[in-house]
């Protein structure tokens, strides 16, 4: 079975990818990952904040009572430094395309780091754009018009395909990824996971929460891979909620070149991949299809016979049948 997928440029044995997480912090799990299938590896993002304070830049005070301070530069897990000489040991390590992540939300040094990053040899670089915008005055215009600004200018840096890690939280992704793409990104990876805060009500204080992707937080990245299949040029991959072969597949037929996968084997282990692999090629097969490449955007908006799935209409469709099956659970005294 042909598993073979593009994306960012590379030809991959499969589609299956170790997003950005702790899984690439440790050189044996990494070729545990690569043995067990992974077609690349997407490393730990260097943090904006590490970059700051390595240059000497003050650290942000907390904005209000009881919000916790940002983390000490020696708390992470890399330093910028040491992010180049891990990644070179990575790139000694496996055969795979390595991908380096930077994170953050303004140029600071990002140009400077995207080019180091590229000397250290990694095969391509995610530039994962998080942002909470929390000042009124700023438009949802000016918070794209940096994000465009930000991945034109990188991209301008360095010779590495890029790819663009969104969130979903933008008033016009459809018009927002067809801008990336002119400003230089390789390829979009949908969707960032913003990790939310909680409350303590016994010592009314915000904590942060970290929570593993479940399958469900999919269907969101369903919709917008078959929204913008076939109207760029570059890839697609999708990343929060892939952790079956099922949630794999459905990605890639809405649109994905690739699956990005984090939660999953961070609960089950590396090998989780092998099984992945296994079962993504059992599927074709039951289904006889030969190659990946034919499942991928068959159920586009471009290509899906019904294009109002994904679309507004739909809404009406959904409230429609629930309320049908309500009315009839309740004749059935259920």
């Amino acid at each position: 079975m042909d598993l073979r997928t593009r994306y960012l440029g590379f030809e991959l044995a499969n589609p299956l990818l170790c997003g950005a997480g702790p899984l690439t912090d440790d050189l044996d799990t990494v070729r545990r990952l690569e043995d067990a299938g992974a077609a690349a590896l997407v490393l730990r993002s260097l943090f904006e904040e590490q970059i700051e304070s390595a240059a000497g830049a003050p650290r942000p005070a907390p904005l209000e009572p009881g919000e916790a301070s940002p983390p000490a530069f020696d708390e992470y897990a890399l330093g910028p430094d040491e992010y180049l000489e891990y990644l070179r040991r990575v790139k000694s390590a496996v055969s795979i395309p390595v991908v380096a992540s930077l994170n953050g939300t303004s140029l600071g040094g990002w140009l400077s780091w995207a080019r180091k990053i590229e000397q250290a040899g990694a095969d391509a670089l995610e530039l994962n754009v998080y942002r909470v915008v929390t000042d009124i005055e700023v438009s949802a215009r000016e918070v794209e018009d940096e994000t465009v600004d930000l991945v034109a200018a990188v991209c301008d840096a360095v010779l590495l395909p890029v790819a663009v890690k969104l969130s979903p939280y933008y008033t016009a992704i459809a018009h927002l990824a067809c801008r990336l793409e002119r400003a230089g990104a390789a390829a979009l990876v949908l969707f960032n996971r913003f990790y939310e805060s909680d409350v303590d009500l016994e010592r009314l204080e915000v904590r942060p929460s970290l929570r593993l992707s479940e399958s469900e937080e999919l269907l969101l990245r369903l919709r917008w891979l078959a929204i913008l299949r076939g109207r760029l040029r570059g890839s697609l991959a999708a990343t929060g909620g892939v952790h079956t072969a099922e949630d794999a597949i459905k990605a890639i037929a809405c649109g994905a070149d690739a699956v990005q996968l984090v939660s999953e084997l961070l609960v089950r282990g590396a090998g989780r991949l092998a099984e992945l692999r296994a079962e993504v090629a059992d599927w074709l097969e039951r289904h006889d299809v030969a190659a990946l490449t034919d499942l991928v955007g068959c159920l586009s908006l471009e290509r899906c016979a019904d294009p109002e799935a994904y679309e507004r209409a739909q809404y009406l469709r959904v409230m429609l049948a629930w309320e049908a099956g309500s009315r009839r659970d309740t004749r059935a005294g259920r």
